[in-house]
């Protein structure tokens, strides 16, 4: 099997083009968690699959490095938008991908024949508790909420789902948070039917945040592009941010809108690492 590694802020995955190959589909949670393996495999936080589409001009579809399937991926989706173009399958700088339950416009940069950088409509936030989804009144929402963790700890957050569950904590400093304590403990709270990705976030102004992130699946990343729209929109939603900002991660920077048609803009770049074959 042919493969390519690429990443989006350092958030790593291996890039599989099911366009020209195919994979067995009882094979994907067990080949997800051996190539993403750091010291036996590949070394990836997710496989991506770039699939044909009857809905969109592609497909995409993450599996996590535990197995699991995950609806969306914003630093995933750009990687997958370079593969498409730079392995000659579109010569298109505008074009749509399908995820679970949506379809995303992706308008593509080129630097010297290649993509460096991709700018994608990541739809609409969406806080109905039901379609987050998180526990509780089905058409309210959790904004600023107390949860209760395992250890004894209490910690406001508030939930947002970008294709997929994020829950949003503002702390004074992220440098401060234990990530390996406090990250498994929202991920799997019972609180969240579907588990949950989790950002700690600094606000240092009205148009510039920091976030750390522990991914649904997958643990501590490096970047995560549906958590930096999330948290810019709890940001707004919280009266703590305008509605454009830059998003500071470990593995660099995104740029964030919230624009008046209520949709989610996320800007940044996808780089190819290397190609290989799986044996």
């Amino acid at each position: 099997m042919r493969f390519s590694k690429l990443h989006g802020l350092g958030n790593d995955f291996v890039v599989v083009d099911c366009l020209t190959q195919s994979l067995p589909e009882e094979s994907l949670p067990d080949l997800a968690r051996a190539m993403c393996d750091r010291h036996f495999g590949v070394g990836a936080d997710g496989v991506l699959l770039a699939l044909p589409s009857d809905r969109a001009d592609f497909r995409m579809r993450l599996i996590n490095g535990d197995g699991s399937e995950a609806e969306h991926c914003g630093n995933g989706i750009r990687c997958v938008a370079k593969l498409i173009y730079d392995h000659g399958h579109t010569t298109a700088t505008r074009i749509t991908i399908e995820t679970i339950g949506r379809v995303n416009v992706l308008e593509l940069e080129t630097e010297a024949g290649a993509v460096s950088q991709v700018r994608v409509d990541m739809a609409q936030p969406v806080f109905r508790r039901a379609d987050v989804p998180i526990v509780g009144d089905p058409d309210g929402e959790a904004i600023e909420e107390p949860l209760s963790l395992a250890d004894g700890t209490t910690m406001a957050f508030t939930a947002v789902s970008m294709g997929n569950p994020h829950a949003v904590a503002f702390v004074p400093s992220v440098d401060a948070i234990d990530l390996h304590r406090l990250g498994p403990l929202f991920e799997s709270h019972p609180a969240f039917p579907r588990r949950a990705n989790v950002e700690f976030v600094q606000v240092h102004g009205p148009n510039e945040l920091t976030m750390r992130v522990w991914e649904r699946g997958a643990g501590p990343t490096l970047a995560c592009g549906t958590g930096a729209c999330a948290t810019l929109v709890a940001a707004v939603r919280t009266g703590r941010s305008a509605r454009s900002a830059v998003v500071h991660l470990p593995g660099g920077d995104l740029q964030i809108e919230w624009a008046d048609n209520n949709h989610v803009f996320m800007t940044g770049p996808a780089v190819e690492v290397f190609r290989g074959e799986w044996l």
